[in-house]
Order: C-alpha cells, then structure tokens, then sequence
C-alpha cells in the first residue's frame, strides 16, 4: 500500500471508528470527542486533555476529558511459497495470518493518535 492509501485509509477507519464508538456508548455518560472542550491550564491540570464544562440553572458541572493515545502498527508480507500474509499489531497483541515463506518482501507502517474521551463517572462530586 502507498502512504497516500495509507493515510487515506487510516483517517477513515479512524472517523468510522469514533463514530462507532460514540454510537455505541450512546445513553451512558461517556463522550467519545466531545465538542466544546476548554483547554486545561493549572499546574495540576496536566494529565487531562481539558474540561468540557456545562451550565445547568444553578449549578456548573465540569467533566474531564482524557486523552486515549494509539500506537498502531500495521504489518504487510508476501513470500513466493504462500499467499502472504498481513496483521494488525496493537500494543502486544497480534491480529492476523502469516505464511512461512523462502524469499519474504514486508512492510510495517505506523500511526499514532490521539483521541479525546469524557470517561464514564459515577455519583455526584
């Protein structure tokens, strides 16, 4: 696959993906990148993304939002003797097939993003 493919198709499975989530976690209170997100600032604000601040008739609630970091990488093979083969490896789990092969010809290529969340809380603070 060619970088213009590559780029092309991660950003798409991406988007499809975060909408898939976004469905999927539809009525909990989880928000999948939320809009609306004021920016952290403080010195105790570092490990958040931002806030996503909302304003009810006499209170203000403020939720933060994490950032979920992906470290991709995608694998490719082809060899003479089988079909080749081609995995997905995220983290230290391998997803795929892969044939032995004499003469081998792969490719790896990464991607790394990040994808801001509201996490799921429980109870009133």
């Amino acid at each position: 696959m060619d970088l213009r493919n590559f780029i092309k198709e991660t950003l798409v499975q991406i988007s499809q993906g975060i909408e898939d989530a976004s469905a999927a976690l539809e009525g909990t209170s989880a928000i999948v990148n939320p809009r609306n997100v004021a920016g952290a600032t403080g010195t105790n604000d570092t490990k958040v993304y931002g806030y996503l601040i909302e304003k009810g008739s006499s209170t203000v609630m403020r939720q933060a939002v994490q950032s979920i970091y992906f470290d991709v990488a995608i694998s490719a093979a082809k060899g003479t003797e089988t079909k080749g083969g081609i995995g997905l490896v995220v983290g230290a789990v391998a997803l795929g097939s892969q044939g032995r092969s004499d003469a081998t010809d792969s490719s790896q290529s990464r991607i790394q993003f990040t994808i801001p969340m509201v996490l799921p809380t429980k109870g009133q603070a």
